[in-house]
């Protein structure tokens, strides 16, 4: 599998990454560690996973087979804190005392001294970005990460946060994870640009739309799938109730169609192929399901295709990205 390197960082990951978020709920244990062997040998590096995933199971799951037959060093792990859970549901809490507190659970649960990237999971309006910003320096200059970023923070929050961390130390901040596929581009309008301006490595979640680019919510949706689950179905229902999604879907698959492949690998493939991607982060809940994306990584879209595709799924650009 490809490295990438992560913006102007020194870090490299591979292009695709495997994420955790359904681990020790939906994933089970022995199913873990047979996707993460699978992914390992495909030569696959970055592990995405998270404090609240599981209120800390994903974390628990992956520091066993740490604590087993994987080796620290063929991971590039990659955590997030700043979601709190509490008796009235999930909030963001991105404050220094709440970060650091994650980090070093995170850091327990996954039986490490150091992760390789640490990120802030979602913005917090109630505390200071100098606050947070501050948490991800000490992260570092404490040696719990050796890289620190944000995750679904908008373009200009980023930005100021990577000219506050310029400031001190010469601490950068390394990237950002955003939700990316052709059935969201929406980071295309400024995130997109301030990575690349500011030098940035972004990491694709979600790159097969929540699932529903695979194709299997064409008809109907399948029993045990993630819109028929009662967790997940309202994250996966806002694309399969969308008729501009719709109309992706079967452009991904009349392309797959075309291709002979399946539309998983066309979608991931094309997102691939956007410049700004380190990496598409797949969350896949069986080894099945991580052998099909794996599909992907030799298929090179012909250039109509690509075009077609693009023309699909484009942006309307509003004010100010059109003026």
């Amino acid at each position: 599998m490809e490295r990438r390197q992560v913006g102007a960082s020194g870090l490299r990951v591979s292009t695709l990454g495997l994420g955790t978020m359904t681990w020790g709920r939906d994933t089970d244990a022995v199913d873990a560690a047979a996707i993460l062997r699978s992914f390992l040998d495909a030569g696959g590096t970055l592990v995405d996973t998270a404090a609240s995933y599981g209120d800390g199971d994903a974390e628990r799951l992956l520091g066993e087979q740490l604590a087993g037959s994987v080796g620290r060093d063929e991971l590039v792990l990659c955590t997030k804190g700043g979601v709190r859970h509490g008796p009235a549901g999930p909030r963001r809490d991105a404050s220094r005392g709440a970060l650091l507190a994650d980090l070093d659970a995170s850091l327990g649960r996954l039986g490490v001294d150091h992760v390789d990237l640490f990120l802030v999971a979602c913005p917090d309006a109630s505390t200071p970005l100098e606050e947070t910003v501050s948490a991800l320096r000490l992260a570092v200059t404490s040696g719990r990460a050796r890289y620190v970023g944000l995750s679904n923070f908008p373009a200009w929050a980023s930005a100021r946060a990577a000219t506050l961390l310029e400031a001190a130390d010469g601490i950068g901040l390394a990237a950002v994870e955003m939700e990316y596929s052709l059935l969201q581009r929406g980071v295309e309008r400024e995130t997109v640009p301030a990575a690349e301006g500011l030098g940035l490595g972004l990491l694709a979640w979600s790159p097969l739309g929540r699932g529903v680019l695979t194709g299997k919510y064409r008809r109907s949706v399948p029993v045990g799938s993630r819109a028929a689950s009662n967790h997940l179905a309202d994250f996966v229902g806002q694309y399969l109730e969308d008729l501009d999604a719709a109309a992706v879907v079967e452009a991904v698959a009349t392309a797959a169609d075309g291709l002979g492949r399946a539309p998983l690998e066309v979608a991931l493939a094309w997102l691939l192929a956007r410049r700004a991607v380190a990496s598409a982060i797949v969350g896949a809940r069986t080894p099945e399901q991580l052998k099909g994306t794996l599909g992907a990584l030799d298929l090179a879209l012909p250039g109509e295709v690509h075009a077609a595709l693009d023309d699909v799924s484009a942006l309307v650009p509003g004010y100010p990205e059109r003026w």
